[in-house]
């Protein structure tokens, strides 16, 4: 299996134009720069109304499946995805919609769905990125903690250092005990054997 050879960089548009290196793992990167480094993904470039306006602004650097312009990368080159995102108004950052409450008018439950949010396509780079990556830490210890509290707006730093931090367990797992056809010796009880 060929892996993903991701660029070693400064920022988002060094990445994009011209890395320092490629590199698949960490230590790797970290040779490469010559100091730590952290993975990052990040939006590059500008935003494009439509998707096929953006793939064609990416030929060669994203995969393309339109009929008549299949494109295919290769595997180690995989680094750069299209993301369709909801345009921001004003300036402002988008908001989810309100939930909205059942109706149960005219044979519906719910309610005509409100007109869908302007989006936009823009290109995510993931990259190793020189000098670590200063990653805001999520606070919590885990994900369902900050979920029970409910109506916190969390913002996208935080919510993106609560997706990448590593699972842990609500209690320490239990040693594990003796399988459904095994039994233990009654004068070795030390001893598990399978029983037929």
């Amino acid at each position: 299996m060929t892996a993903i050879l991701y660029p070693v960089a400064a920022d988002a548009g060094q990445a994009f134009a011209a890395p320092k290196a490629r590199a698949a793992r960490e230590r790797e990167a970290t040779l490469a720069a010559g100091e730590a480094v952290g993975f990052v993904t990040e939006a590059v470039g500008p935003a494009y109304a439509t998707r096929e306006a953006a793939l064609d602004a990416l030929a060669g650097r994203v995969e393309d499946d339109r009929p008549g312009r299949i494109a295919a990368l290769a595997a180690e080159d995989r680094y750069v995805t299209l993301v369709e995102q909801v345009a921001p108004r004003g300036g402002k950052r988008p908001r989810a919609p309100a939930p909205v409450q059942p109706t149960f008018a005219g044979g519906h439950r719910w309610p005509a769905p409100a007109a869908a949010p302007a989006t936009v396509w823009r290109a995510m780079i993931s990259y190793w990125r020189i000098g670590g990556a200063p990653l805001r830490q999520a606070g919590e210890a885990q994900a369902r903690q900050a979920r029970r509290r409910g109506g916190e707006d969390i913002d996208t730093d935080r919510l993106r250092a609560l997706t990448r931090q590593p699972l842990q367990a609500v209690k320490p797992q239990q040693p594990l005990d003796i399988g459904l056809f095994e039994t233990r010796l009654p004068e070795a009880p030390h001893i598990v054997v399978p029983d037929e």
